[in-house]
């Protein structure tokens, strides 16, 4: 089974910025859609920003003018930039990798957390 393995959470103080990064623990192939998914406490897991293999980005509202997804092919690696961080961005971040397929997988979340 293949892992997605995230990093680059932590605590950032309001305005802050953060980058995210997940890729695969063994090569995938395939790979059609990368993204980020976001849950916070009480609240259900809502779309953050998705890329497709030919560079297509779709965002949440909330976070248009401020996070950045990318995307690396060659190593099957996902980013998310996020900059002017708010409170309300404290969230714990899933990857997310759906293949042409349409098989998802998903990482285990890394947390985000405004330090004020």
């Amino acid at each position: 089974q293949v892992q997605l393995v995230e990093s680059g959470g932590g605590l950032v103080q309001p305005g802050g910025s953060l980058r995210l990064s997940c890729a695969p623990s063994r090569s995938m192939f395939s790979i059609y859609v990368m993204g980020w998914y976001r849950q916070a406490p009480g609240k259900q897991r809502e779309l953050v920003a998705t890329i497709t293999s030919g560079g297509s980005t779709n965002y949440a509202d909330s976070v248009k003018g401020r996070f950045t997804i990318s995307r690396d092919n060659a190593k099957n690696t996902v980013y998310l930039q996020m900059n002017s961080l708010k409170p309300e961005d404290t969230a714990v971040y899933y990857c997310t990798v759906v293949t042409t397929s349409g098989a998802r997988f998903w990482g285990q979340g890394t947390q985000v957390t405004d330090s004020s």
